[in-house]
């Protein structure tokens, strides 16, 4: 693609035409007219207007032949209406290197006869097409030029498969959820360009597996959910998923190693853990996934210095296995210990021995606000996520004044931080004061029944905020009338924040349209000044029309037997209770707006 046709197609005079150009059926016919002009289209801009009709629900099937010497690659998965008359005009483009109809539930064997004979098609995604049988797989075998071929959890049988033999210039198969046989795998060993191969859920045994030597660009293999506990050595294998299966050994220990990059073998079970690894290459591994496993011994982390990404998550793994982590720590990037046994001071022991960590995950372990203090010493992080967790926010101190100290402090010598998740944690108001500090932070996630209109104070004061989650909090209207969000803005998620009502929430939607507003009460739809034109009368709700915000998005209020359909928790409390409810909450926004320190009552 030349670089002058990408910077038009981002120019704004480009834009603004594809706009004109799909903005109705009226439009559409006006251009339609000039086929020859069409018809030379660059590729990109074609791509850009076609994809923007079909954004649109404009595109329908004769349509597409004003596309047929422009388009070089189109994405419809997904689309419910593709079916064989849309592939009648897709068999006629003429330059189509790429089509993917995965999860077009109308595509079957005749709607495949139209691709038959197309000299330039080189990739096919079927994916999930349940009517594409063998049938189908006859019609695919016209295209010579092919190199990808994705059929997973389709109609293809073992028959089916052994068909594809004939396709020479395949590099890329993907036959995930079907059943192959160790015999229709054999068929397949002429297929000497093939480099990657899916396999997951087939019934390929550790006889059928041993016809992989022959393939010597086999790079990535995908074994998960099968019957194969022991593997031959496959020296160009850099990728393999042998995730729920039970394993032997994973390769057999003669001659030269793969060089394993990435091993994922999640929930799968072990003979004995040592022989399973004993014959890997950890040079080059630089992604372990052991996550959902029934391991208690890690011993085999010893050798795995160029470990970049581990997860560990619904592991037995407990501080006391923590140093094995420590002692390969000087690489990683990614450590997920979520669902462990892990507590804060197994955290502890990694604090100085992970200087390149990025992203830490330590959600619904035992940790405590102790674990924080050892987080804010691992300077590279910018993903932290404590939900499900015993974080406070706050610690106590005898003998100290005050004598609560925020936990969350620490977190503000990550100069790199982007993201916390605080998630169905006890952190309330006074722990979270110390987040309008965190220069980088453009997404935060709360929830909790602890946190009021106060929290809005402070992190109204984040500078670079995108994405703000406050669920199940006590927020009132006042809270959110007065709430003043960060210029950055552009997501606020609010859903079980009960107190809130639908006019406050219309009332903010007005205010700031260009932020997306999620609650229970609130259904966004993008904007466009002419949606009536092209956008389904079913996704509209008659009080649309009673908004109309200047530009961003359009917030649409539910009707009101609709807003009534989520669990109404004020039905929990009397009259006197809600009141004192709202009341409480409004004058804290009120003393927050003065600039008034945070109520004692709050740090206790």
């Amino acid at each position: 693609m030349a670089t002058e046709d990408m910077i038009d197609v981002e120019s704004c005079l480009v834009l603004l035409c594809i706009e004109a150009a799909s903005r109705s059926r009226d439009a559409i016919e006006m251009w339609r007219r000039q086929r020859r002009t069409l018809e030379r289209m660059p590729f990109p801009l074609a791509e850009a207007l076609l994809h923007r009709l079909l954004h649109r629900r404009l595109l329908y099937p004769s349509l597409l032949e004003v596309f047929k010497y422009s388009i070089e690659e189109i994405d419809l998965r997904g689309e419910s209406s593709v079916d064989a008359e849309w592939m009648a005009y897709l068999g006629a483009f003429r330059y189509l290197h790429s089509l993917n109809v995965a999860d077009c539930h109308r595509v079957n064997n005749s709607a495949l006869w139209a691709l038959t004979g197309m000299t330039s098609l080189k990739e096919v995604d079927l994916s999930r097409c349940s009517k594409v049988t063998d049938g189908g797989i006859r019609h695919l075998l016209s295209i010579p030029t092919l190199e990808k071929l994705c059929i997973s959890e389709t109609g293809v049988t073992a028959e089916g498969v052994t068909l594809l033999s004939s396709l020479s210039n395949l590099s890329v198969l993907d036959l995930g959820g079907l059943p192959v046989t160790d015999l229709a795998l054999s068929y397949l060993r002429v297929l000497m360009k093939l480099q990657y191969l899916d396999l997951w859920g087939s019934e390929i045994s550790n006889e059928g597996v041993a016809v992989l030597k022959v393939f010597p660009k086999l790079s990535f293999l995908n074994l998960a959910w099968t019957k194969v506990t022991k593997l031959p050595n496959l020296p160009s294998l850099t990728c393999l998923n042998m995730s729920n299966c039970t394993i032997h050994s994973i390769f057999e220990g003669h001659g030269d190693k793969a060089p394993l990059a990435k091993l994922i073998v999640s929930g799968a079970t072990y003979v004995d853990v040592s022989d399973a690894f004993l014959d890997v290459e950890t040079s080059f591994l630089t992604f372990l996934d052991v996550s959902n496993s029934s391991l208690h011994r890690f011993r085999f982390l010893n050798y795995m210095n160029a470990l970049e990404h581990l997860d560990l998550s619904s592991s037995l793994m407990e501080d006391e296995s923590v140093e094995l982590i420590a002692k390969i720590g000087a690489n990683l990037r990614n450590l997920n210990l979520s669902k462990t046994r892990v507590t804060s001071a197994g955290v502890g022991i990694l604090a100085g021995h992970v200087p390149n960590l990025e992203i830490i995950s330590l959600s619904c372990t035992r940790i405590d606000d102790l674990a924080i203090s050892y987080i804010s010493m691992m300077p590279s992080l910018k993903v932290i996520n404590l939900s499900n967790t015993k974080v406070k926010g706050l610690i106590h101190q005898l003998d100290a004044e005050p004598d609560c100290i925020p936990s969350l402090a620490p977190l503000q010598n990550l100069k790199r931080l982007e993201r916390l998740d605080l998630e169905e944690t006890q952190v309330g108001d006074a722990a979270l004061y110390p987040i309008s500090g965190f220069q980088e932070l453009s997404y935060l996630s709360l929830s909790s029944s602890v946190i009021t209109d106060t929290s809005l104070c402070h992190l109204s004061s984040i500078p670079n905020l995108t994405n703000l989650r406050i669920q199940d909090a006590v927020l009132t209207n006042g809270g959110l009338d007065s709430f003043n969000p960060p210029v950055t803005l552009k997501m606020l998620d609010l859903r079980g924040c009960w107190l809130l009502t639908w006019d406050i929430l219309l009332l903010f939607c007005q205010n700031h349209p260009q932020i997306e507003v999620m609650h229970e009460l609130v259904h966004n739809l993008q904007a466009n000044k002419e949606s009536s034109n092209y956008s389904s009368p079913s996704l509209l709700t008659s009080r649309t029309s009673q908004v109309k915000p200047k530009q961003g998005k359009v917030c649409t209020l539910q009707n009101r037997s609709q807003k009534d359909a989520f669990l109404d928790q004020r039905l929990k409390y009397n009259r006197e209770e809600l009141l004192s409810l709202q009341f409480s909450s409004s004058s804290l926004v009120s003393s927050c707006g003065r600039g008034n320190t945070i109520p004692k009552q709050l740090m206790k």
